[in-house]
C-alpha cells in the first residue's frame, strides 16, 4: 500500500532522514517508534505529501507521489485520514461541523447530509449527543475521539495517527488504543501510527519499526521488538537512560 524508498530530507544543515526504507502492506497496522526529534513526524508528512524529499521516493498504491503536482496530491490525499496529536479542532465550530469540515468544503453534500454523516461517525467512535457541543466543553479524550471521527468522515483507505495517546491518562489512552483496533477491523483501513508510547505500540501494531539516526534500524512484530538484542532498540523500549542513545545535557 505504501512504499518508502531511500528517503532523504534535510532542513538547512540538519539531516533528519538519511535513507529511510519502509513498506506498509494493505490492511496492516504499522507503528513507527523513535525518540523526540528522530524524524517520525517528518516521515509522516512525506507519506501524505506535505514534504517533498531531497532524494528518494514515496509510492502509495503504485503511484509515486513525490512526482505529483498539487492537483495530483490533492486527489491522493482524499485517500487519507489523519488524527493530529492535539486533535486540532476548530474552537469556533461545534463538534459536528469539525467532523464534517472536509465534507462541507470539498464535496457537494448539503449541510444536512454532512451533519448526518458526522453524527454517524461520532457514534462509531463512541460519542453520542455531542454534536452541538463546542470543543471547549470536551475532555481531552473526547477531543481525540472527535478528531478521529473527522479523520474517518470521508471513509479513507489509510489513517495516519500522530501520537494518538499523548496527553491522556492510562485508562483513556487504552480506550483510544481499543478504538484504533476496532476501527481498523470495521473499516478495513491501513494504519500508520507514530508514537513513543510503547504500551500503545505493543497493543495496536502488527509491525513496529524503529527510526533512529535518520534510518529504520529494526522492523518486526511487537514480540520481536520487545525482545530485540539491538542495544538502541532495547534502550528505547525499556525506557532506560543508560545506553547508546545519549540525552543532551544529561550525564548518566
Amino acid at each position: 500500500m505504501i512504499e518508502i524508498v531511500d528517503l532523504y530530507k534535510s532542513f538547512n544543515d540538519k539531516e533528519v532522514l538519511k535513507g529511510v526504507d519502509l513498506e506498509v502492506k494493505r490492511g496492516e497496522s504499522i507503528v513507527i517508534i523513535g525518540g523526540s526529534g528522530s524524524g517520525k513526524s517528518v516521515l509522516m508528512k512525506h507519506i501524505i505529501g506535505l514534504y517533498r524529499p531531497d532524494r528518494g521516493r514515496v509510492i502509495v498504491d503504485g503511484v509515486e507521489i513525490t512526482g505529483l503536482d498539487e492537483k495530483g496530491l490533492y486527489e491522493m490525499r482524499k485517500r487519507f485520514g489523519m488524527l493530529f496529536q492535539s486533535a486540532a479542532l476548530f474552537d469556533s465550530m461545534p463538534v459536528w461541523e469539525n467532523v464534517a469540515f472536509s465534507l462541507l468544503r470539498h464535496t457537494g453534500l448539503s449541510p444536512k447530509k454532512a451533519k448526518e454523516i458526522a453524527i454517524e461517525k461520532l457514534r462509531l467512535v463512541g460519542l453520542k449527543d455531542v454534536e452541538h457541543l463546542m470543543p471547549s466543553e470536551l475532555s481531552g479524550g473526547m477531543k481525540k475521539r472527535v478528531g478521529l471521527a473527522r479523520a474517518i468522515a470521508h471513509d479513507p483507505e489509510i489513517i495516519l495517527y500522530d501520537e494518538p495517546t499523548t496527553g491522556l491518562d492510562p485508562i483513556m489512552a487504552d480506550a483510544i488504543n481499543e478504538l484504533i483496533i476496532r476501527l481498523r477491523e470495521q473499516l478495513k483501513v491501513t494504519s500508520v501510527t507514530i508514537t513513543h508510547d510503547m504500551t500503545s505500540a505493543y497493543k495496536i501494531a502488527d509491525t513496529i519499526a524503529m527510526l533512529y539516526d535518520g534510518r529504520i534500524i529494526q522492523r518486526g512484530t511487537p514480540e520481536e521488538i520487545r525482545n530485540s538484542d539491538n542495544p538502541v532498540v532495547r534502550q528505547f523500549v525499556t525506557g532506560s537512560a543508560r545506553g547508546p542513545i545519549r540525552i543532551e545535557g544529561v550525564t548518566v
